[in-house]
C-alpha cells in the first residue's frame, strides 16, 4: 500500500476493501464509483480484474461492496451508482438526479437523459436545496477513461458535506472529488487502486491544494433581532 498525504488530502494506492478497514470514521461518503461497464477489455475503474477477486463486465460487484464498506465509516454520503448496478447497493434514504437533457449514452430503453443519485444519511444543509441539478457540462480530458465533470463534483460534496469536514471517496480515479475538496475546505481521504489514476490523482489534487480555496462558502443570512428592525 502506497499512502500519499497532500495538505489536507490523504491518498491511498490500494484494494480499497483492505483500505477501509484500516480507516476511522469519516464525515460524508462522495463517490463514483465503477459501474460494471467493459471496455474493450482493458481494466479499469469500471472493469474489475478477475485475478484479483473481482469480475468483469455487468457482474462486477466491487462499487456496491466498496461503497456499503465505506459509508460504514460516514455519517452521510452521496454516490452516483450508475444504472446498470444501481439495485446491488445499500438502500438509500433518498434519490435525485442529474438531468443531461443532451443525453448520457443509449440505454436497453433508450437514450439515457439522466444519472441517479443515492444520498445516504441525514442532509447537512441547514436550508432546502435540490436534490439534484440540471448539468451541460463534459468532462474534461484528464488521462481517466470516465471521468465526471469538475462542476458535478463540486456540487456533490457541497451538497454533502460541510467546510472543515473530511470526505472519503473510496473510488477516487484521476481525483476529481479531491480537487473539489480542495476547493471548498475539506479535508479528503481517496482511494485508487490503478497506479496510473492514482498519480493523475496526486498531481491534480497538488495542483489544486496550491491554488488554494477556489469557491468560498456562500455568506449565511444575517439574524436580526426585531428589537432592531426600525419602526
Amino acid at each position: 500500500m502506497r499512502v500519499e498525504r497532500i495538505g489536507d488530502a490523504t491518498l491511498y494506492l490500494g484494494d480499497c476493501l483492505e483500505v477501509l478497514s484500516t480507516l476511522g470514521p469519516v464525515d460524508a461518503v462522495v463517490t463514483d464509483p465503477p459501474y460494471g461497464v467493459g471496455f474493450d477489455g482493458k481494466n479499469t475503474k469500471h472493469t474489475a480484474r478477475r485475478g484479483e477477486g473481482y469480475e468483469s463486465g455487468d457482474d462486477a460487484d466491487i462499487g456496491p461492496t466498496g461503497t456499503a464498506a465505506a459509508l460504514g465509516l460516514a455519517s452521510r454520503g452521496l454516490v452516483f451508482p450508475g444504472i446498470r448496478l444501481l439495485f446491488r447497493y445499500p438502500e438509500p434514504r433518498e434519490v435525485g438526479a442529474v438531468s443531461c437533457p443532451s443525453g448520457a449514452g443509449n440505454g436497453r430503453w433508450g437514450w439515457i437523459c439522466s444519472h441517479p443519485i443515492l444520498y445516504y444519511g441525514k442532509n447537512p444543509q441547514p436550508q432546502a436545496t435540490p436534490n439534484g441539478f440540471t448539468s451541460f457540462d463534459v468532462s474534461p480530458p484528464n488521462g481517466h477513461p470516465c471521468p465526471k465533470p469538475d462542476r458535478w463534483m463540486r456540487w456533490a460534496v457541497k451538497k454533502a458535506s460541510l467546510p472543515g469536514e473530511t470526505v472519503l471517496d473510496p473510488f477516487m480515479g484521476s481525483g476529481t472529488t479531491g480537487v473539489a475538496c480542495a476547493n471548498l475546505g475539506r479535508k479528503f481521504i481517496g482511494v485508487e487502486i490503478e497506479p496510473k489514476y492514482f498519480d493523475i490523482a496526486c498531481r491534480r489534487i497538488e495542483d489544486a491544494q496550491r491554488q488554494g480555496k477556489l469557491f468560498e462558502p456562500e455568506p449565511q443570512p444575517e439574524q436580526v433581532s426585531l428589537l432592531e428592525v426600525p419602526a
